[in-house]
């Protein structure tokens, strides 16, 4: 074997080597699939924000705006406005749901019919720097989205919304952890759902994970269904609502922020540690 085709195959990516040394070569390739995903995104701009913005528009419209317009207002808890319970419900079901929409959904498909995941799995690089591109895309992602949120629920509110930042770093922290469980939701769900199970997907997964996730209400105003209150733990939605919480209105009942932070780390470090290796495995084979 000479010299040369030596190197080639020396500069070939390994998928069965998914925790090779990562070159010079491999970090330019990932910041060539991240730049490819965000070049697909600004041609699609418009969908973006009209994907992001509409389920928390529908929302914040009805309950805060057509709701006080007609008289039946929804209240809040400990004495604020259901506007201001909604604030962080929103932005975090914003932020975690853009990693099933930005990274799930695709890859989905392109572990099937179009088997574009080849092509990116051909770039110059361990199989699991694609994974990692995948992950810190949706939580990018998350970013924008949540970022798109704030300015519907301070505008649109007919009703006073009382959001008071007290710990800046806190939110730093909540809002970092919750778009990274995006990401890593996503690559989960995109390496485990097949592409015509998409619908059940958002029928067994989305549905339950939003509307049991705290996003309408404080995680405390369960003690009053207990059996209810102790089964959500299991949804990692609930956390992120809950730090969101925390971290954006501290006068509405959360949870603590050592439990709410600790589980997000955990729910974060599972789903990466279950999304890259269903990932890897899935290009090997």
């Amino acid at each position: 074997m000479t010299d040369t085709a030596t190197g080639e195959l020396a500069a070939s990516p390994s998928p069965a080597a998914p925790h090779a040394h990562l070159r010079p070569g491999a970090r330019s390739a990932f910041v060539g699939l991240l730049s490819r995903d965000f070049a697909v995104l600004r041609r699609n701009l418009g969908e973006f924000v009209g994907r992001t913005a509409i389920q928390p528009f529908l929302f914040v419209f009805v309950f805060t705006y057509v709701f006080p317009k007609i008289g039946q207002s929804i209240p809040g808890a400990a004495g604020t406005s259901f506007a201001t319970v909604l604030v962080p419900g929103l932005v975090a079901v914003a932020a975690v749901f853009s990693g099933i929409t930005a990274v799930g959904l695709p890859l989905s498909v392109e572990f099937g019919a179009t088997r574009e995941i080849e092509d990116r799995a051909m770039a110059p690089c361990p199989v699991w720097v694609v994974a990692v591109e995948k992950v810190v895309y949706g939580a990018l992602h998350g970013l924008a989205s949540a970022l798109v949120v704030f300015p519907l629920v301070y505008f649109v509110p007919v009703t006073s919304v009382s959001v008071h930042v007290a710990n800046w770093p806190l939110l730093v922290v909540v809002l970092a952890l919750a778009c990274c469980i995006a990401g890593a939701l996503g690559l989960t769900l995109g390496t485990v759902v097949k592409p015509e199970k998409i619908g059940l997907m958002f029928a067994i997964v989305v549905l339950p994970l939003t509307f049991l996730g705290c996003v309408y209400y404080p995680w405390q105003q369960l003690a009053a269904v207990r059996w209810l209150q102790v089964l959500v733990l299991l949804n990692p939605v609930v956390y992120v609502c809950e730090g969101m919480r925390n971290a954006l209105t501290p006068s509405v009942p959360h949870m603590a922020t050592w439990a709410s932070l600790g589980a997000m780390v955990l729910f974060l470090g599972v789903l990466l540690a279950v999304g890259m290796s269903r990932f890897v495995s899935r290009i090997v084979t």
